[in-house]
């Protein structure tokens, strides 16, 4: 008989020990990843004589790469919570039609956004509000960059399907190796090779491909529950508009991350005179406030897969408890960050060598800009836990909030009462109100959420069909068929998430 030591079992091992598991490699991995553009900033705001100029140009850039980002997140986090609740279900046909469906759709994505970019390069930049004084260095960076658009679209957007197996680690070493790779690459292309923010994009590049490799490989090996079909590379249209409606939560947070930085940028040289110190200002602020929201959606992602598991098997307690617990974590981690940007915001200036212009604007409007970053917790975590739930209108309403339906609005009008520094206030009011209206919502809904799931399994195992289903009037959020036996309850065991790192098999005889 096999033992199998260190394997993940999400329907039936401790919520505790498994939210470590998957959420602490996802955490350091968003963490990671977040040297990406810490580390290009940080080196190029360290050029001679133009350093202040460039890092403003990365910061004008920087939308059109979330854009770019954000069509993968839409597959990835689209795709990999349903194919985890395939999992649940013990569908692993389902399953792996949703990840054969995400390649496709991450194929064609890639092919579109390489087009635009290097076709509509210049374009882009004046759209997106460069000063006079840094469009050539934005446009340097992003011509780079686009030419390798199919990489970050290949690493980002199946990664996820990686950790929905439980495989934290091996996702964490494919965001590892990239970051890794770039810090060594950035200073031997910016200042050996004297290439500047082209040095800076080609090692961002060159790092995506590898890690592109990395994730391609997995695919192509045995741990992988997910297997390349290209009998499943015409996909159906159902299966796509499902990953379509649950990615489209966190592809609206990321596309409108780049809307509001277009609204930033424009503003911030209408009301500064075209002053590039507001834009550097920005881009410091913005990099701040990635320093918690990305750890905390590493967070709420790396539970997405025990969320989803025990979702589709019904197991309402463990939701429960997983959300309770990721919730405290989150909450504290929030607070920490808040505390800092109110006493001690010059730290972030020094990150990135501002000079004292620059770094008087971040002194004074940092507490301001950061006021939310408490309530992002629930922002960054909950919404998380929406996807993980199935719940795609819910979470695309909320993703819609924060940036159109709040931020957008105050940026305009704030600046006609506040002067420039209205931009930085508005970032907090915005964050702080769509934090708790996320809060509230998510824990008014989660009882209905669960007891609805709790029914209609009660339903099939009574071999009744649900009065919805009948009717063919199926939620928004297109659940699929799910399982006779609710995990852990059911007379075989839950399916078993096993790898290398968390796999190390043995041999014992019956006997």
């Amino acid at each position: 008989m096999q033992i199998q030591k260190h394997a993940i079992d999400l329907g039936n091992d401790s919520v505790g020990k498994l939210v470590v598991r998957l959420a602490v490699p996802a955490v350091i991995a968003q963490l990671i990843n977040l040297l990406y553009n810490l580390v290009d900033r940080m080196y190029v705001g360290a050029i001679k004589d133009i350093g202040m100029e460039a890092l403003a140009g990365l910061g004008v850039v920087f939308p059109i790469t979330l854009i770019v980002s954000a069509f993968a997140n839409l597959v990835g986090l689209g795709g990999a919570p349903l194919a985890g609740i395939f999992l649940g279900e013990k569908r692993r046909d389902k399953a792996n039609e949703v990840f054969n469906a995400g390649i496709v759709m991450l194929a064609f994505f890639s092919v579109v956004l390489t087009a635009l970019v290097l076709i509509f390069c210049e374009p882009l930049v004046r759209l997106f509000g460069a000063p006079a004084n840094v469009s050539g260095y934005a446009r340097d960076y992003l011509f780079v960059y686009g030419a390798g658009t199919v990489f970050v679209m290949v690493s980002l957007g199946l990664n996820p399907f990686i950790t929905t197996q439980g495989y934290s680690l091996t996702s964490m070493l494919t965001v590892t190796i990239g970051a890794g790779l770039n810090i060594a690459l950035d200073p031997l292309f910016i200042f050996v090779f004297g290439l500047g923010v082209r040095g800076a994009a080609l090692a961002t590049i060159l790092s995506q491909a590898v890690s592109a490799v990395w994730v391609i490989l997995f695919f192509s090996g045995k741990r992988s529950l997910f297997r390349f079909d290209f009998r499943l590379f015409r996909p159906k249209s159902a299966v796509m508009l499902k990953i379509l409606l649950l990615g489209l939560s966190p592809f609206i947070m990321s596309v409108t991350e780049s809307a509001i930085q277009i609204v930033f940028n424009n503003t911030l040289k209408y009301w500064s005179g075209e002053n590039s110190n507001y834009t550097t200002a920005l881009t410091v602020m913005l990099s701040a406030i990635q320093i918690i929201s990305l750890p905390l959606n590493g967070l709420g992602s790396g539970v997405q897969p025990l969320v989803s598991y025990n979702y589709g098997c019904g197991n309402s307690a463990r939701v429960r408890k997983t959300v309770k617990l990721v919730s405290g974590v989150a909450f504290c981690c929030s607070f920490s960050v808040w505390l800092v940007s109110l006493f001690a915001p010059q730290i972030y200036g020094y990150l990135f060598s501002a000079d004292e212009n620059v770094m008087e604007i971040i002194r004074k409007n940092m507490p301001f800009f950061m006021a939310g970053t408490v309530f992002f917790f629930a922002q960054m975590t909950l919404q998380n836990a929406f996807i993980a739930l199935n719940q795609a209108k819910i979470s695309i309403f909320l993703a819609c909030l924060r940036k159109i339906i709040l931020l957008i609005p105050l940026s305009l009008l704030l600046p006609y009462r506040f002067g420039a520094e209205g931009v930085f206030y508005s970032e907090g009011i915005a964050d702080a109100l769509a934090g708790i209206t996320t809060a509230t919502t998510f824990f008014f809904m989660l009882p209905r959420i669960l007891k609805k799931r709790e029914r209609l399994l009660q339903s099939e195992r009574d071999g009744a069909m649900p009065e919805s289903a009948a009717a063919g009037t199926t939620d928004a959020t297109l659940t699929g068929p799910s399982p006779q036996d609710a995990c852990g309850q059911s007379s075989s065991p839950a399916p078993r998430a096993t790898g290398n790192e968390e796999n190390s098999e043995t041999q014992k005889s019956d006997g």
